[in-house]
């Protein structure tokens, strides 16, 4: 007679068997239906079966999308909010007047990015390229201790080591001259560090919040969802975006343990609002207080000669808007497209079109770091340079420190800048801002920088790539078969 003991090991073992089942019948049915990319869909349903139970339960916390419905809910009767702008928007026509006769067509990009993220295109900009954090940092800290008003600070990562507490303590300052101070930090970017900046911020009285802590269990399904934008505004007048993260890394001449270089921008004119505009989404979003009025939002004049329109990327409502501003883009191209990212992870649509580019005759040229800080995504992504390289397309390898640079440029006169990289996670994950840029002299001014970056880089071949042993061949392939976890 079987005995107790093993009826209930019997009944508990068919339980577990019934509910890893059951997850995964789920879990595959909802990725069959919900996910766009197939790639993804095949790879989630895979781990689904192959790991059962284990592979559901990540789906259902890492696969599932539920940032959109979370966005809906919280902006339910209420929407994103939209500044009044002292010079109005700037028509195609006018746009073509603007830039020079070998730049015409790009007044079919406007209208087609226009489309997309449904912002205005605003003349009237200075924006000011800030080489690694030894020229940002300064020009932010000088801008936060000049403020009067208001300051909103949005960043990914904030390291408590010298650099952040040097920003705390000026942000601390601020709040205590009477500015109105918030900050808004990913929750998984204060970790970077430990301590954390966050007791730091608490001391110092300033107004912050998380945003989308991983730990409380409401949060649990959307923690692979990471606010990636860098947005500084003060007085509503000045901005700064970028790729810099707040860090101690950044600042080369300080000569840290881990140097990264990077490109930041600071923002003067019209489209500072639109920075304005992200962050008090996304901090309404965090915190439920509503940024409005003047106090905010002031009206800014003309400050130069740069038109410019901000591209909100995100799981949310603005899903893959920076997906179709590339692609837009790179269609229109017509004599060049230089690309400089760290994560070049980009899907077949992007590759498809990069190729047809170079086909045309556009010279392509992909400026990557050739060590980053993430070993394992650049075998992935090295299993991708011959679907570009066979094609006409042009890999170039800068040497250390690590280039943490995003930038694209496109015939001489269009600038697209920001925290997007060209993989996965930016694409589909991360909340990111970017700003599309027409000034012949910017994109002058940027174009020799790259060159200079392209000059001291290395090209790869075909031939190289190909040559790769068996084994470093079937590491980076495996790699890249774990691209949309990426």
């Amino acid at each position: 007679m079987m005995n107790a003991g093993s009826l209930v090991h019997d009944v508990w073992n068919i339980a577990v068997i019934g509910l890893g089942l059951l997850l995964s019948v789920i879990a595959t049915g909802h990725a069959v239906i919900s996910k766009r990319d197939s790639r993804a869909a095949i790879a989630w349903v895979g781990l689904v079966w192959l790991v059962p139970l284990v592979g559901a339960v990540l789906y259902f916390i890492f696969g599932v999308n539920r940032i959109r419905h979370k966005a809906a809910l919280l902006r339910k009767n209420l929407e994103s909010h939209r500044a009044e702008y002292a010079l109005t928007e700037c028509l195609p026509e006018e746009l073509q007047r603007h830039l020079p006769d070998h730049g015409k067509h790009l007044k079919m990009l406007a209208r087609v990015v226009g489309a997309v993220t449904e912002r205005p295109l605003l003349p009237g900009n200075r924006i000011e390229p800030l080489v690694n954090g030894d020229k940002a940092y300064p020009a932010m800290l000088d801008a936060i201790q000049h403020a009067r008003r208001t300051i909103s600070l949005m960043t990914y990562i904030f390291d408590r080591d010298e650099i952040g507490v040097a920003f705390a303590h000026a942000l601390g300052e601020a709040a205590r001259r009477g500015v109105e101070v918030r900050v808004l930090v990913d929750a998984t970017g204060t970790r970077y560090s430990f301590p954390t900046i966050i007791r730091t911020l608490q001391q110092e009285g300033i107004k912050y919040a998380r945003f989308l802590p991983p730990f409380p269990l409401r949060h649990l399904m959307s923690i692979n969802m990471r606010t990636h934008r860098k947005i500084l505004v003060t007085d509503g007048c000045v901005g700064f975006t970028g790729g810099i993260n707040i860090r101690v890394g950044h600042s080369l001449e300080s000569l840290p343990p881990n140097p990264v270089q990077d490109i930041h921008f600071r923002l003067k004119g019209p489209v500072v609002a639109q920075l304005q505009e992200v962050f008090a989404d996304d901090w309404l979003f965090t915190t439920g207080e509503s940024l409005r009025g003047d106090l905010w939002f002031p009206k800014n004049e003309s400050a130069g000669q740069v038109l410019a329109r901000g591209v909100v990327d995100g799981p949310d409502e603005n899903f893959e808007k920076f997906l179709w501003t590339l692609l837009g883009a790179i269609s229109i191209a017509r004599y060049s497209i230089r690309i400089m990212t760290p994560y070049f992870l980009p899907d077949p649509a992007l590759i498809f079109a990069l190729n047809l580019a170079a086909m045309r005759g556009v010279q392509v040229d992909i400026i990557l770091p050739s060590r980053i800080n993430l070993p394992f995504v650049l075998c992935a992504s090295r299993a991708m340079w011959s679907q570009v390289l066979q094609h006409g397309c042009r890999i170039w390898l800068t040497p250390p420190p690590f280039d943490h640079s995003k930038l694209m440029l496109v015939d001489g006169c269009w600038v697209l800048l920001g925290s997007a990289n060209w993989d996965s996670r930016s694409l589909r994950l991360n909340f990111e801002f970017n700003l599309e840029c027409y000034d012949i002299e910017l994109a002058r001014q940027l174009d020799q920088w790259v060159e200079t970056k392209r000059k001291s880089a290395r090209p790869v071949t075909l031939e190289e790539v190909n040559s790769r042993s068996l084994p470093a061949r079937l590491r980076d392939g495996a790699a890249r078969l774990l691209t949309p976890y990426l």
